[in-house]
C-alpha cells in the first residue's frame, strides 16, 4: 500500500527543477519557500492558513464520531468493544503510515503528499457515510486513517520549514488551536448533525471541505518543500515497522485473552527487530539515532506517548457514560464534551509562544500536572449521581492542561531535529499521538470486556461499565504522573536549523 501511494504521489504531482547539492553532490530538488514568487510574509500566512485549516478536518471527524457512536452502536447492533474499532481503526492507519509516508515526502515532496492526503480524505469521508455494515464502517476508517496520516505527517514539518526557530512555537500554536477547536466544535457540531440529520452527515461535510483544501492548495502553493531530495526510501524498514505495529495495537485491544498476548509479544518483538534493522540502513525511515543520541527528541516524544496515552479515550468513555447513564441526547452530550476542548483551543497559540520564551520542560510538565488532577478528580467522583457542571469543571481542567502541554512539547521536538528530518519528526510527532491514542483506547476496551463482556450498555450494567470507567480513569492518572518525569527529564532545547 505505502509504494502504491508513493508511485501515485510522485506521478501526480511533477517534481520542482533539480540542482547540484554543493554540501552532498547529488542531484536535490529546490526546495522553495516562497511559491508564486510571493514575498516571505504572505508565503508563511499561506503556509499557516493551509496546515490550519487541513488540521482542522480530520480532529473535527475523530472528536464528531464520538457522540454518534451510540447510534452507530444500535442501528449495526455493535457492542461497545467493537465500537470502539469505529475509533481505533483510524488511529492504527494514522500510526502505521505516519512515519514511511512522513519519510517518502521529504524525500519526494511534502506539498505533494499533503495534497494527495487531503484528497484521500475527501474521497475515504464519502465512502464512510455509506457503509453496508458496522464491518465495512472500519474499513473505510482505515482508509480515512491513512489520509489523516498524510495530513498531520506533512503539515507540521511545511510549518516548521517556513517559520524560524523564534516564531515556530507560535505557528505550531495556531495550528496546535486548530486541531483542538475541530475537536471542541466537534461534539457540538456532531451532536447537531447527528440530531437532526443523523450520523452519516459527519462525513459528508468532509467532502466538500476535503475537496476545497486541495484546490487551495494547488493555486496557492507551487513550490515544493524537499529536504532530503536524492536519498533511498526504506521499503524493508517500512514494511517491518507497518507490521509490528498492527500485530503491536491488535495484541493490545484483545487483552486480556491469550492471542492477544501473543500478537502482543510478536509486535513488540518486531518493534526491536525495527531498530536493529534501521541501525544499520544507510537511509532509515526513522533515524532510530534520534531517539538514542537526542535526549529532548527521545523524552518529549515519550511524554507525547504518555499524554495521549492517559487522555485520549476519556472523551470515548464520557460519551458512553453521558449517552446511557446520564441519558443526554448525542447534543447534550456534545455540549458538555466540548467544554475541555473548547479552553484548550483558546490557550494553544498563547501556550506556544510562551515555549518560545520559555523551555517545554517547564511549561510542558506544567500542563501535564493539570490534566493528571484533572483525571484524578473524575476518578474519585465519577458515578450515577455526579452532575454535569462537575464534568465540565474537569473537562475544563483538562483542556488547561492539554494547552500547556501540547504547543510547547511539539515544539520542543520539531526544533530539536535538523532540516532534513523535519518530517520524519513530523511523521513522529503524529505517530505518538497515533499510537498513545490507541494504546488508550486499548485501556479503556479491555477494562470495559472485563468488567462488562461483549455486551451493549445497558442498564442491567451500569454498575459494571462504572467499575469499569473508575478502573480506566486512575490507570490514566497513573500514566500522567509517569509522563510528568518524562517531561521533566528531556533538559533544554537545542533548537534545530
Amino acid at each position: 500500500m505505502v509504494d502504491i501511494l508513493i508511485s501515485y504521489a510522485i506521478y501526480i504531482c511533477p517534481s520542482p527543477p533539480a540542482r547540484p547539492s554543493s554540501d552532498r553532490g547529488e542531484e536535490v530538488y529546490i526546495s522553495s519557500p516562497n511559491p508564486q514568487g510571493m514575498c516571505e510574509a504572505e508565503s508563511k500566512s499561506s503556509v499557516l492558513f493551509i496546515a490550519t485549516v487541513a488540521a482542522f478536518l480530520p480532529a473535527f471527524a475523530n472528536s464528531a464520531i464520538n457522540v454518534a457512536l451510540p447510534p452507530i452502536g444500535v442501528e449495526f447492533g455493535m457492542d461497545a468493544v467493537l465500537l470502539g474499532w469505529v475509533v481505533t481503526s483510524h488511529l492504527l492507519a494514522m500510526a502505521v503510515f505516519m512515519v514511511p509516508l512522513g519519510r517518502a515526502a521529504d524525500i519526494w515532496g511534502r506539498k505533494r503528499f499533503f495534497t494527495l492526503g487531503m484528497g484521500i480524505f475527501a474521497a475515504s469521508s464519502l465512502f464512510c457515510a455509506f457503509p453496508s455494515s458496522g464491518s465495512a464502517l472500519i474499513f473505510f476508517r482505515l482508509f480515512q486513517g491513512m489520509a489523516s496520516a498524510m495530513i498531520f505527517g506533512t503539515a507540521v514539518a511545511l510549518l516548521t520549514s517556513v517559520f524560524p526557530p523564534g516564531e515556530r512555537g507560535r505557528a505550531l500554536g495556531i495550528n496546535v488551536t486548530a486541531v483542538y477547536l475541530g475537536l471542541s466544535l466537534g461534539p457540538f457540531l456532531g451532536g447537531i448533525l447527528t440530531s437532526y440529520l443523523g450520523w452519516r452527515s459527519i462525513f459528508l461535510v468532509n467532502v466538500p471541505l476535503g475537496a476545497w483544501v486541495v484546490l487551495l492548495t494547488l493555486r496557492r502553493l507551487e513550490g515544493e518543500w524537499v529536504e532530503a531530495a536524492g536519498e533511498r526510501f526504506d521499503w524493508l524498514g517500512s514494511s517491518i515497522y507497518a507490521l509490528a505495529l498492527i500485530s503491536t495495537v491488535y495484541g493490545l485491544t484483545s487483552l486480556p485473552s491469550a492471542a492477544g498476548a501473543g500478537f502482543l509479544a510478536l509486535g513488540l518483538l518486531g518493534l526491536l527487530a525495527f531498530g536493529l534493522v534501521e541501525l544499520r540502513s544507510r537511509s532509515p525511515v526513522l533515524n532510530v539515532r534520534l531517539f538514542r543520541d537526542n535526549r529532548v527528541f527521545a523524552l518529549s516524544n515519550l511524554a507525547a506517548l504518555i499524554n495521549y496515552g492517559a487522555t485520549f479515550a476519556v472523551a470515548f468513555v464520557l460519551t458512553l457514560y453521558l449517552q446511557t447513564v446520564k441519558g443526554l441526547s448525542p447534543l447534550a452530550a456534545g455540549f458538555v464534551l466540548a467544554s475541555q476542548p473548547a479552553v484548550q483551543a483558546v490557550l494553544s497559540p498563547w501556550a506556544g509562544r510562551l515555549s518560545d520564551r520559555i523551555e517545554a520542560q517547564v511549561v510542558a510538565s506544567a500542563g501535564m500536572g493539570f490534566v493528571a488532577a484533572g483525571l484524578l478528580l473524575l476518578a474519585l467522583g465519577l458515578d450515577g449521581e455526579t452532575g454535569l457542571g462537575f464534568i465540565v469543571a474537569v473537562l475544563a481542567l483538562l483542556g488547561l492542561g492539554f494547552a500547556f502541554f501540547s504547543s510547547p512539547n511539539t515544539n520542543a521536538i520539531m526544533s530539536s531535529v535538523e532540516k532534513r528530518d523535519y518530517g520524519v519528526a513530523s511523521g513522529m510527532v503524529g505517530t505518538m499521538r497515533s499510537i498513545g491514542m490507541m494504546a488508550s483506547m486499548a485501556i479503556a476496551m479491555t477494562f470495559l470486556s472485563i468488567f462488562m463482556g461483549r455486551v451493549q450498555v445497558t442498564p442491567e450494567v451500569y454498575p459494571q461499565f462504572l467499575e469499569a470507567v473508575t478502573a480506566v480513569l486512575s490507570v490514566f492518572f497513573v500514566l500522567c504522573v509517569l509522563g510528568i518525569f518524562a517531561s521533566l527529564a528531556r533538559g533544554k532545547v537545542r533548537r534545530g536549523e
